[in-house]
Formats: C-alpha cells, structure tokens, sequence
C-alpha cells in the first residue's frame, strides 16, 4: 500500500507541470495516482493488521480526515474468504490549493505568480521562454524588477559597446555581472539577431566592451622605437589596438616566455622587427592580426612537446610560420635530462619533418628544454648567422 511520504514524492515530481499548464492556461486537476499498491486475498486474510494499519495511516494525513490535501477514493472488492472491503483504490488531488498545500510549496507558488505577472506584464514575448522555464520564477531571491530593467535596456540598445559597469540601467552596479546566467537566457530570446552566437563570453556575445587580452612586444629597431614611440621599446596594448598598428617592420619573433622576451634586446641588431611575449597558447590571441599575412614570422618556443604544439598552433593561424632554436643540435648541446609535462594531444601537428622527429622524441621520452637554458651566446651567434 502506498505511503504518504510515497504520495508527496509522485506528487512534487508534477511541480514543473503544474506550473506550465498555469501558463497555458490548461486543467491540470483532478489529478490522480492509480498505483497505490494492489490489495490481494491473502493480505485480507493473512496480514490483515498490517494492512489495516496501512489503511489508516493513509487516512491520517489525507484530505479525508483533514480537509485538504489527497483524497482517498475506496471500492468494495469482494474475496471469496472474507466477503466485502471497502478498500483503497486510487489518490486524487482534487484542487490546486489541495496539492499545493500537500507538497508543501505555498511560498513557492505565490513568489512564481508574482514573478510571472512581473515578466509577462513587463515584456509579453517572454511568456514562451517563462513557459519553458517556470522553475526560475520559483527562485525568492532572484530580483525580477531589475532583471527586466536589464532586458528592456538592452531590447532597446541591442549594441551597447559599453562596459557592464557603464550600462545606464538604475540596478546595482554589479547585478549584470551577478546574474549573467539568467539574463543570458533572456537575451537570447530578445535580442537573437543582434547578438554573437558562436561567442560564450558574456560581453563578446551582448556587443559589450571587456578587458581585452594585452599584447606585449618589444621594438627590436632602434630607429622604428625613437621615431614611432618616442624612444619606447617595451610596450602591451589591447588586442584590438595591436590588430589596428601600421609598423614598418618585415619580421616578427614570438617566443613562448616572458624571461625570453626580456633578452630579445640584447639580440644583433635587427632592422625592421619586434619580439611579441606569446605566453604559451595564448598566440591564440594573435589569430585575427592579418598585416602578420605579409610578415616573415619566426616562433621561438620551449623544445618540448607544448612548445611544439604551440608551433603548430600558430602555424596553422600563419602558414609562413618558421621555428627557431627548435632544433635537435640545440636540444643536444643544451639538454640537462628535464622532465617535461605529458601531452593529450593526439591530432596530427603542422610540422616540418624535422620537428615532428623531435617532438616524437620529446613526447616518446618526456623530455624537455627551456628556452632560458640555452646561452645568450649561442642565441646571439644563430640570430647573427641567420
């Protein structure tokens, strides 16, 4: 025989429904359970104080004794032994007041109507989105008079170029930034043909401005830093700014390590070039920077098998791409027996034949040189020579 507690579990499992077909405006009651457990002539006969105590514990909390809650609908069934039962049948929830009181959810139900009223009054297309997502209006602490200030706002400036922090909305100040999750669901709905759908990253998908990724480089021409920057070799700016620069320059060095990149003035002279701090996979950043297309681009990374990923990485952005120092005479002369880090990379790389056999080696062994331990001899004399 079923259970109160097994009742309120069946029941609460309707929650979502029940609040849907209050939006779609369709009956959702009387509702029943059929499944209450099966009364056999030998529980009659045999376990009948246990099924009696069954039987009344089922009353004690149903709407047949209390007046509210499930009601407990009977059929006499006849057994031969025995003779005539009045016995349990079916569970049935009357009215929305009856299963809302029983599962417990007053507060819950009087916060969704609050919260749907909000909502649809204030902008009647998200009634779909309301339907589909009722739970959240289940939510107490979600502010849903700021939340729609944030949507009309953006209904109408679907292209802020603003920070978050700028946005002209009369909220927090960081009530955007606290309830990105639930406004991004709304804004795709609102404003889906004014947003970028392939970006993940709040800003970059509403059109906000953001805390772009810095670039940092070093003028290896003297004469480009005393024209250009008034003497300044050691500049970082945004993403966007390096993307838009106009340098006079033919070459381009990255390399992988910030320690690396503090040497690079000390290289022979060399005209018409800068030195970009790549910072490992973070060359993704460069990925857009097209007056690299007509550059001659060297890639100094790490000799192990992230540095000749990374290689790879950039390659396939710049096919012109050449490697420098990533070389197995340079691993010999320099190797002191490192561990490296283990790789899950199994895609095929864009490499040379020659880096593809070191990077076998590299990965085979786990093996790993760092570009700080190569002397600024040895990096001076290949830079001279090349």
């Amino acid at each position: 025989m079923i259970t109160p507690d097994e009742i309120k579990k069946q029941a609460s499992k309707w929650w979502r429904a029940f609040l849907q077909s209050h939006i779609s405006g369709e009956p959702f009651f009387p509702k029943r359970i059929d499944r209450i457990g099966k009364v056999k002539p030998g529980d009659v006969t045999n376990q009948f104080e246990t099924l009696q105590l069954q039987i009344e514990r089922l009353y004690l909390h149903s709407k047949n004794k209390t007046g509210t809650g499930y009601l407990v609908k009977t059929e006499q069934q006849n057994f031969r032994r025995t003779g005539i039962h009045e016995l349990p049948e079916f569970i049935e929830f009357e009215t929305q007041d009856d299963y809302i009181s029983f599962i417990g959810k007053k507060k819950e139900w009087q916060t969704f109507l609050t919260n749907y009223k909000q909502v649809t009054e204030t902008i009647l297309a998200l009634q779909e989105w309301s339907f589909n997502n009722c739970l959240w209006l289940c939510e107490p602490k979600i502010n849903w008079v700021d939340i729609m200030r944030v949507c009309q706002y953006f209904k109408q400036n679907p292209i802020p170029k603003l920070y978050i922090r700028e946005l002209p909305i009369n909220v927090h100040t960081k009530f955007v930034e606290r309830n990105q999750s639930l406004i991004k669901e709304l804004l795709d709905v609102l404003i889906s043909g004014n947003i970028n759908k392939t970006e993940k990253q709040f800003e970059k998908r509403f059109n906000l401005k953001y805390a772009e990724p810095q670039v940092r480089f070093k003028i290896l021409d003297k004469k480009i830093s005393q024209n250009l920057f008034s003497g300044i070799d050691d500049l970082a700016i945004s993403i966007s700014q390096f993307e838009a620069l106009v340098l006079p320059i033919k070459k381009v060095l990255v390399v992988e390590n910030k320690t690396t990149l503090y040497t690079t003035l000390t290289l022979p002279k060399m005209n018409e070039t800068i030195a970009i701090f790549g910072g490992g996979y973070g060359v993704y950043n460069l990925k857009n920077v097209s007056w690299f297309n007509n550059l001659d681009l060297l890639y100094w990374g790490d000799i192990d098998v992230q540095g000749f990923e990374i290689l790879s990485q950039f390659r396939n952005y710049f096919s012109q791409t050449k490697s420098v120092l990533m070389d197995k005479g340079t691993f010999d002369k320099f190797f002191e027996d490192d561990k490296g880090t283990l790789t899950t990379v199994s895609a095929k790389l864009n490499l040379t034949n020659d880096e593809q056999q070191l990077y076998n080696i590299l990965k085979t062994n786990n093996w790993r040189l760092e570009q700080e331990k190569i002397s600024f001899h040895y990096v001076n004399e290949y830079f001279k020579n090349d």
